[in-house]
């Protein structure tokens, strides 16, 4: 069963990732996350008047919680999509990765947890891995690629948040009110660089497919990836999400040309390594 949901988020996460690059060309970045938010609206609605569950709670618990998740995630979703129109689809992928790491040391600030010795080993070989593939004084250096790990920094906030929310608020309430609240931020912020309100204009019946991948992948991603770890341990499913790096990096030299490079994979090896050594330690010690 993890390794089905696995399956859905790995795909899922892909096919985002193309439907960004290939929307890039008509709409923006705000444009495009609205477009992803409009569509996740529309598809949690239908569900919610197909399954008429209890669970799926229109008032959310916590409120000023959410509101402390989605502005983080609004940030880093807008510098994460960005990434993908500017840089290798790959070196998107590892920077983000460095997630976990973040997720540590918010966990210690806000959720009172201990920073012991595999957690640190984590940060710093994740902060290593990032230099690896930043290559900050040399001539390949990309600095487009700190808004990336800036992305990062601000998806480990939200996964912090979204701890205190799931004990109190069902995965359909968070992923509601996540697109409910994302949704006018995204249209203020395209409005404020001189877009036009009402952007559906800008599309064409040509770009249905990645127009499809933004709405459904974008909302399958995280629920298939929320029932991966309904259903497994965090051992078993973070080795599986790191599949993304290799994927994306096949879907990109065959879609775009894309050559992997090799300090981008070793940078990435370095922070996989990090996680997972924090990962085996986190689980031995629960046994």
């Amino acid at each position: 069963m993890v390794v089905f949901w696995m399956a859905g988020s790995l795909l899922s996460f892909c096919a985002v990732a193309i439907s960004v690059r290939e929307l890039s060309a008509r709409l923006t970045v705000f444009e495009i996350l609205a477009l992803r938010n409009i569509g996740g609206l529309v598809i949690l609605g239908v569900m919610a008047l197909v399954a008429h569950d209890p669970g799926m709670r229109l008032k959310p618990a916590k409120p000023w919680i959410h509101i402390l998740r989605n502005g983080p995630h609004f940030a880093g979703q807008g510098l994460w999509a960005y990434g993908l129109t500017v840089l290798p689809l790959t070196t998107v992928f590892a920077i983000e990765f460095t997630t976990p790491a973040w997720v540590a040391v918010f966990a210690v600030i806000f959720l009172g947890e201990r920073m012991n010795a595999s957690r640190l080993v984590a940060l710093i070989l994740g902060f290593l891995g990032v230099l690896v593939i930043l290559r900050p004084g040399m001539d390949s250096f990309r600095p487009e690629a700190l808004l990336v790990a800036a992305a990062a920094v601000c998806f480990g906030i939200q996964i912090t948040t979204t701890k205190f929310l799931t004990g109190s608020n069902s995965t359909w309430t968070i992923l509601f009110w996540m697109n409910l609240m994302q949704l006018p931020l995204n249209l203020a912020a395209d409005v404020a660089i001189g877009q036009p309100l009402f952007f559906l204009t800008k599309l064409d019946p040509g770009l249905w497919l990645p127009v499809a991948g933004i709405c459904v992948c974008g909302l399958t991603a995280h629920y298939c990836l929320t029932n991966a770890f309904r259903h497994g341990d965090a051992i078993v499913v973070i080795p599986i999400d790191f599949l993304r790096v290799p994927l994306i990096g096949l879907i990109g030299w065959l879609i775009y040309a894309e050559q992997p490079e090799l300090a981008v994979l070793i940078g990435a090896a370095v922070v996989v390594t990090g996680v997972l050594i924090n990962i085996y330690a986190e689980s031995r010690a629960r046994t």
